[in-house]
């Protein structure tokens, strides 16, 4: 007997750790959604030079730090000795960017449960999927439930499959391809997350028909993301926590997903 739900994880995501209310993928964003009552959050890794996991969204560091250059020339001490917090706000001076192992420490403490998706250069996505996996098992060894890795990429699912795969995974689309069934098949994933503005009620509908959950990001709009649940969406990623926040479902009443048909698969 099936004794899972689609989707066993919390409903209402923060993006990047902090969505808008800290700066991205850092330990103080961390801290603020655990404050805020979140109980999952969303963050980036990608490999520094050094092939330890780091949290980071681009394959920059210009956009989130007060240096310039690829992540691929700094390694993990070297991005810990960048400011990450000062372009948010001077109040947030001296965050640096966090290994990891570092967010796994304070997710556990925190109790967050973790979305973690993967991010990879071209040429390197199947090295990002076979060590980002291996450190999230080794670093989550016995959550329940355990961290979901996601990624745009079907090779660094591939990857982390092979390495680890017990790990759930999620293959992350903008506007799902016709043929969505056949990678999300072929690599076992638990879950599709699907750019919100191109989820409709009838995706909903077939992506639960071939016995997976469906997330929607990124939900900004309290009435967007009341739409998406009405309709019956599993979860939604949100920058905006004081808005769309931890007990919105509770809020406005809105129940947990049903659990899968003895007909849909496990996967993942």
């Amino acid at each position: 007997m099936l004794t899972r739900t689609r989707w066993p994880y919390p409903r209402v995501v923060a993006h990047r750790a902090g969505g808008s209310v800290a700066p991205e993928n850092t330990l103080v964003a961390l801290r603020a959604a655990a404050g805020l009552g979140f109980a999952g959050v969303e963050i980036d890794a990608r490999l520094a030079a050094c092939g330890s996991a780091v949290l980071m969204h681009d394959a920059t560091v210009d956009r989130t730090t007060d240096a310039s250059g690829p992540i691929a020339e700094f390694t993990a001490d070297d991005l810990r000795g960048l400011d990450a917090g000062v372009w948010f706000g001077n109040e947030y001076a001296g965050e640096h960017v966090p290994a990891l192992d570092a967010a796994a420490v304070l997710c556990h403490a925190t109790g967050l449960w973790t979305n973690i998706e993967i991010k990879a250069d071209d040429g390197e996505e199947a090295e990002a999927g076979h060590v980002i996996a291996r450190e999230v098992k080794r670093l989550w060894p016995d959550a329940s439930p355990s961290p979901l890795l996601s990624s745009f990429s079907e090779e660094v699912l591939a990857a982390a499959m092979e390495s680890v795969p017990d790990l759930p995974r999620a293959l992350i689309v903008r506007q799902p391809p016709t043929d969505w069934r056949e990678p999300v098949t072929r690599l076992k994933c638990r879950a599709l997350h699907v750019d919100q503005q191109y989820v409709t009620e009838a995706l909903i509908a077939d992506v639960h028909a071939a016995g997976i959950a469906i997330a929607a990001y990124t939900v900004n709009s309290p009435g967007r993301a009341l739409v998406l649940f009405e309709w019956g969406v599993d979860a939604v990623f949100t920058d905006e926590l004081r808005d769309i926040r931890a007990d919105f479902l509770t809020t406005h009443d809105i129940a947990s997903p049903a659990a899968p048909t003895s007909t849909e698969s496990d996967a993942g």
